[in-house]
């Protein structure tokens, strides 16, 4: 018996409960055509340690999140079949260590914001997404992904309630922003489709008029903090939230939309 089949349900319950899980199935299905290859219809630990074996060197951080995830489904499948075998936790090294976040100060963020701004671009459309969508994560306290993940209709200018679809866990939840923080996001989007000479259907974007992506927004904070003197090494990591307590002030603070 393949364990194969297995996984599309366990990934079902799961994705019913809001959780994305396009890594795990990836990895999962890997580990699932080894373990089909080695004839084995359980898992145990003998075959996670031959299946991470046959795999290129990766840095441990990598392998121990492997193991987290066939742990998961291992775990769950002993609740149907006993035969399996959890492998343990701390199987595998894990060196890596979860970074200490920086805080940021309220003139950090000021100067943030203002150096998003000036990322070169043909049109400027770079630096006026990047520094309304930082200034958004600043005073809101939005997740990056949330963020990145708005529509131009999720914004009601009229009511003053931005709508985040894809919160933590798929849940959706509606945000009330000051007055002046949708009084900005309303301009951002005026000069953003004057640029692009079109109405663009997501609402942070690139110059091209394509969604900004999570990698992009990530690089852009980076040569934003870059431009910083004295912002730590460990800052130049785009945070969740990592900024200070989200306060009522305009997400383009520092710069004109």
């Amino acid at each position: 018996m393949s364990i194969a089949p297995q996984i599309d349900l366990y990934l079902s319950v799961r994705r019913s409960l809001g959780y994305d899980l396009r890594t795990d199935e990836r990895v999962l299905r890997r580990f699932a055509r080894f373990a089909n290859q080695e004839g084995a219809p359980h898992i145990d630990t003998a075959l996670f340690l031959r299946w991470d074996a046959s795999l290129p060197d990766v840095g441990t951080s990598t392998r121990s999140a492997r193991l987290g995830k066939v742990r998961l489904f291992a775990q769950w499948l002993c609740s149907i079949d006993p035969a399996h075998e959890v492998p343990p936790r701390g199987l595998l090294p894990d060196r890596s260590g979860r970074q200490r976040p920086h805080i940021y100060s309220e003139a950090a963020i000021a100067s943030i914001i203002a150096a998003a701004k000036n990322l070169p671009s043909i049109y400027g459309l770079r630096g006026l997404t990047c520094s309304t969508l930082f200034g958004l994560v600043a005073v809101t306290g939005l997740r990056i992904s949330e963020a990145l993940s708005l529509n131009n209709d999720d914004l009601d200018a009229g009511d003053g309630v931005l709508r985040v679809r894809r919160g933590k866990l798929g849940r959706e939840r509606l945000l009330p922003p000051d007055s002046t923080v949708v009084a900005q996001l309303v301009a951002y989007a005026a000069e953003r489709d004057r640029l692009l000479g079109r109405a663009a259907p997501a609402f942070f974007v690139t110059g091209k008029g394509t969604r900004l992506t999570d990698c992009s927004a990530r690089y852009n904070f980076a040569r934003a903090c870059q431009q910083i003197p004295r912002v730590p090494r460990s800052a130049l990591i785009m945070p969740n939230p990592a900024w200070p307590k989200p306060r009522k002030t305009s997400p383009g603070e520092g710069h004109a939309a």
